[in-house]
């Protein structure tokens, strides 16, 4: 029996007569229906906090008075729902064919960084286009590694086989690539981001244990190799000597311990419900807090929203990580499967990321707070991967 609600159903003629516009609008119809409405609602809330907390956190006379950030930020939303509705729209399965295309695309992207992009805050990570825009290529290549990661893993799945000890040095090589020119930026809060993601997928895929048990034993052994072997950038340093002694005297740890310091203090000098939007007195009026629009904003959040307003963003991050799972769950292949997983490991690490190092409870890597920190290129790389939830979503029969 024909499913007159499928988000695939063919224009068809009734008596000669032509009902493909009546089949375009149960089309869209279906699409609105199977929509995930509790995580649009949840994107959609964090997208409005993130333009007030940019606002809030701009709005000074050290500024004077101006709402430029704001205004960019809103455009930054609007282009990136777009971008998320779009790819919402497409059918994940047909990405298949399009991942390689996409996976060249973010690698030229990471080559051109390194050749003419602009180094800000110690790493080359930002191409500038003018008018006070820039691109992160980074962002996007964890799409591309989303894409491609469940393609190599989910073929095996679908043709009901785990992957081979092949097939996992394969996806290692394919990850090493982008992996590579991230940390010769270097940007190693996003290096750790991807390298959680393809543990993810690894893991999900059905690959044998003794991979898990390597890659999680190689990250350790390399992370504390490059510390002992002086690899590290001097702020990169620096910023885990904070982490691992908060006393440290030497110059370049008492800057970074001063920005954890501060944003300790923000955070904790809203109280239950906050000093109010736009009146914040370190992170706002006075400019204690640095980066206070992308790294630091949660401590923004903290001083003007207060407790309330830090478990709410908490919680709505919780939410749509309970909507990727539900939507991972319910997946009809293991490529949607994997997509979800990938996703999920992305948004998990990075939330608990951001919002650690605001509480001194996690080292500092610059990573933003997902749809909350202001830059165009991180919002529109999270537009896009909730649009590829979304289509996982409305392609999956018990959705």
């Amino acid at each position: 029996m024909t499913d007159w609600l499928s988000p695939r159903t063919a224009p068809v003629s009734l008596g000669g007569r032509n009902t493909a516009p009546h089949s375009k609008v149960l089309v869209r119809e279906s699409r609105l229906r199977r929509n995930d409405w509790i995580l649009t609602i949840a994107v959609g809330i964090m997208c409005i906090l993130g333009v007030l907390l940019v606002w809030g956190a701009t709005y000074t006379t050290r500024y004077g008075h101006t709402n430029s950030k704001m205004e960019k930020d809103l455009v930054f939303v609007v282009i990136a729902v777009a971008l998320g509705v779009g790819t919402s729209l497409l059918d994940y399965r047909s990405l298949r064919a399009y991942a390689p295309v996409v996976y060249v695309a973010s690698i030229f992207g990471l080559l051109a960084v390194l050749a003419i992009g602009t180094r800000i805050n110690g790493a080359r990570s930002w191409i500038v286009i003018g008018g006070g825009f820039t691109i992160q290529p980074a962002e996007f290549a964890k799409i591309a590694l989303v894409v491609g990661l469940a393609m190599f893993l989910g073929e095996k799945r679908d043709g009901g086989d785990a992957p081979r000890d092949v097939d996992v040095l394969q996806v290692l090589a394919f990850s090493a690539v982008p992996l590579g020119l991230i940390l010769l930026q270097p940007d190693l809060g996003t290096a750790v981001v991807l390298g959680f993601m393809i543990l993810a997928a690894i893991s999900v895929s059905g690959a044998p244990a003794r991979w898990i048990a390597g890659l999680v034993l190689l990250a350790v052994l390399g992370g504390v190799g490059m510390a002992a072997t002086g690899r590290l950038q001097g702020y990169q340093s620096a910023r885990l000597t904070t982490f691992l002694n908060p006393n440290a005297t030497d110059p370049q740890s008492k800057a970074a311990a001063y920005n954890v310091h501060n944003a300790q203090i923000a955070i904790g000098s809203g109280g239950i419900l906050g000093q109010g939007l736009l009146h914040g007195q370190l992170s706002n009026t006075y400019g204690y807090v640095p980066e206070q629009v992308d790294d630091f904003i949660f401590a923004v959040a903290g001083e003007e929203l207060g407790f309330a307003g830090c478990v709410g963003i908490i919680g709505l991050l919780g939410v749509i990580l309970w909507r990727a799972f539900r939507i991972a769950g319910k997946a009809d292949d293991a490529f949607g499967r994997l997509i979800a997983v990938g996703i999920i490991a992305w948004f998990a690490f990075q939330g608990f990321e951001n919002i650690g190092m605001c509480l001194g409870i996690m080292p500092v890597t610059g990573l933003p707070l997902p749809f909350i920190s202001y830059g165009g290129s991180s919002l529109f790389a999270n537009l896009i991967a909730m649009g590829l939830l979304q289509n996982v979503h409305m392609h999956s029969q018990t959705a």
